[in-house]
């Protein structure tokens, strides 16, 4: 897999460990780095309107965030079980974790109790070769969504050191419940602010993309995601570019929806299913013009996807200044706009 040119340092000290909220602000009230060709500037995110045109076009993720993490016994040892993707077949695609990260000594067969009786059966590993992530079959009663809901909670690592209710975890688009970890890209939104874009004449339109679990291991590629694009965003990005206006994605699930359904010719038609896309410098974007996005750590898969975006250069430089400026990084931190033109 390509690395990213980005380089930067991250202090430890830089991550968001709660919630803007607990920190006396607003959700709209952390800061906001924009990046263009113009320049860096530094703002907060109500600020927002102030760098997008009237006819600009903001596709958002209506995916919602379960309540993903649950205890489970494992050899008479509570460990944790991360639900990370519904398949076709029923099955689930699951982590296994202790507080000092992922297990990777799974075992085909193995069967783990979960609370009210449910158990977890260890089938395959969902990546051939590789330990972190399994494929499993889940017996509980009802549907495992519904489950979740009962006795699950949001899934949260080192750098947030206390539980948070699942409201915390959810953007103001949320309609689907479905992704193991928050679309954190549009958290800052709130409905005033999506009411004030829209009386300026930015335009939205919906994807939906379910969020597995991200990946702790440097250089792992993302894997297949559900995704669906509905045809009238098709038809809205397609003339929004037609008309000249700037095609901006909220989050990197955002991107690789759209892109997912883009012809070589930027071109963008109605899609669902899985995809397997990543965006680097084999495969740049084609329909997507910018986005809005975290603040993610070196050597990130992501990083990539923001560079076959607006161009390592730009990232580079906004990472350079994110740093510099002390932003704070992960779902609870500052967001950064990065567009291409």
């Amino acid at each position: 897999m390509n690395a990213p040119h980005t380089r930067f340092d991250l202090a430890e000290d830089r991550s968001a460990s709660a919630p803007p909220e607990a920190r006396g602000l607003e959700r709209d009230e952390v800061r906001l780095l924009a990046a263009g060709p113009a320049g860096v500037q530094h703002a907060t995110f109500r600020d927002l309107p102030a760098f997008l045109n009237p006819g600009d076009l903001l596709v958002v993720n209506t995916s919602g965030t379960l309540p993903a993490a649950v205890d489970a016994v494992r050899d008479e040892r509570v460990i944790t079980v991360h639900f990370s993707t519904e398949l076709d077949d029923g099955t689930w695609v699951i982590e296994l974790r202790a507080p000092g990260g992922p297990l990777l000594d799974g075992r085909a067969g193995e069967r783990l109790s979960l609370p009210a009786g449910a158990v977890v059966t260890l089938r395959e590993p969902h990546v051939a070769g590789a330990q972190r992530l399994w494929r499993a079959k889940i017996e509980v009663e009802g549907e495992v969504a519904r489950y979740l809901a009962k006795v699950g909670r949001p899934i949260r690592y080192g750098y947030v050191p206390r539980a948070w209710p699942l409201p915390n975890y959810q953007t103001v688009f949320a309609l689907d419940p479905g992704s193991a970890e928050m679309p954190s890209a549009a958290r800052p939104f709130t409905p005033e602010l999506v009411t004030q874009l829209v009386s300026r004449g930015v335009l939205f339109a919906p994807i939906l993309l379910h969020t597995g679990v991200s990946s702790p291991e440097a250089g792992e590629p993302p894997y297949g995601e559900r995704f669906r694009v509905p045809a009238t965003t098709a038809a809205l990005v397609n003339w929004v570019r037609d008309q000249g206006g700037r095609v901006i994605a909220v989050g990197t699930t955002a991107v690789r929806a759209i892109e997912s359904a883009a012809n070589p010719g930027g071109l963008v038609t109605a899609a669902a299913g899985w995809t397997e896309l990543v965006l680097g410098p084999d495969r740049p974007a084609r329909a997507v013009d910018g986005l809005i996005t975290g603040l993610h750590t070196p050597e990130a898969s992501h990083l990539l996807l923001l560079e076959a975006v607006v161009g390592p250069e730009l990232v580079q430089r906004a990472y350079d200044a994110a740093v510099r400026r002390e932003y704070l990084w992960h779902e609870f931190g500052d967001v950064s706009l990065l567009a291409s033109r």
